[in-house]
């Protein structure tokens, strides 16, 4: 039985019986996901071990939660309702790239894929596009455009638009993938220095994340530009305004508490790389710091 319409929310029935195919999102993990058991088989055969626990993080972190927020009630009133938007974009733009990360897709190419002119293609075609993500001021921005789009009428126009919907389940993830991956990649080096800007940009982040949130909850207006969708709709369905404030509520949730593990992760990355300067620094001769030092004061000079 559905609750009452001030609740806004489904029955639990609903929202845990609600099931779609979504052949966006079908084709994606189909290709994700072979590519990947293709890397794992490579890896066997040729007597690597790959950790099981960054396949199962691919697999089920990753792809799994793809799964669930895409063919699940999420995607399913997606259309309907600006929250279950708003939670379905932010799921595929932090958490499922996180956990595809965390597998380390392009770590396991290398190992597996032979040196040839497939393996140049595959560098040559994806140096760019790491390069400019490894910049620290691109994911804050990045992410901050993608949220924004909650507060414009193309946030209504693409929900209710089945190849724009179709272009976002395939695009956001992978923007989300690119966004990360560069922190996570093993093959990644930065220096102490480096890390310390990264902490500053993904601090701001932090505080820019929050701006489409609050705006959705507190505009007195709605700002998609779509009044009521057509069709028949449950009881439980708020009103556009309330709907707009739960989305709002929900992106702000969602993108603070992923920020969080970001700068976790920098926080263990600088305190590694600070211990290896401070080992390599040890290491040297009096001579040695010498000469780094006079090296020093010339650049300076």
């Amino acid at each position: 039985m559905p609750l009452s319409p001030a609740s806004a929310v489904p029955a639990i029935d609903v929202l845990l019986g609600t099931w779609i195919v979504d052949p966006w999102a079908l084709a994606l993990m189909v290709v994700a996901g072979g590519l990947y058991g293709l890397g794992l088989a490579r890896a066997a055969k040729a007597g690597r071990r790959w950790p099981l626990w960054r396949a199962v993080a691919f697999y089920v972190l990753g792809l799994g939660t793809y799964a669930l927020v895409n063919f699940g009630f999420l995607g399913a009133y997606s259309p309907q309702l600006r929250w279950a938007f708003a939670i379905r974009i932010a799921l595929m733009l932090f958490v499922v790239p996180a956990g595809m990360a965390l597998g380390l897709p392009i770590g396991l190419a290398r190992q597996t894929v032979r040196p040839g002119p497939l393996r140049t293609a595959l560098a040559r075609v994806s140096r760019r596009p790491m390069t400019f993500f490894a910049n620290s001021a691109v994911p804050p921005v990045v992410g901050l455009v993608v949220l924004s789009m909650m507060l414009t009428p193309l946030a209504g126009t693409t929900r209710l638009n089945p190849s724009l919907e179709g272009a976002l389940t395939l695009g956001v993830p992978l923007l989300g993938l690119l966004m990360i991956l560069p922190m996570v990649e093993e093959k990644t080096r930065t220096s102490t220095s480096l890390i310390m800007l990264q902490f500053v940009f993904a601090f701001i982040e932090l505080l820019a994340d929050a701006i489409p949130g609050l705006l959705l909850r507190l505009t007195p207006h709605v700002l998609d530009g779509v009044a009521a969708v057509p069709g028949l709709h449950a009881a439980w369905f708020p009103n556009p305004l309330r709907d707009q404030q739960i989305a709002g509520d929900w992106l702000w949730f969602i993108a603070e508490i992923m920020d969080l593990p970001v700068m976790i992760l920098m926080f263990v990355r600088f305190a590694a790389s600070d211990k290896g300067e401070r080992k390599i620094l040890d290491e040297m001769t009096d001579e040695q710091m010498d000469a780094l030092n006079a090296a020093h004061l010339r650049q300076r000079g």
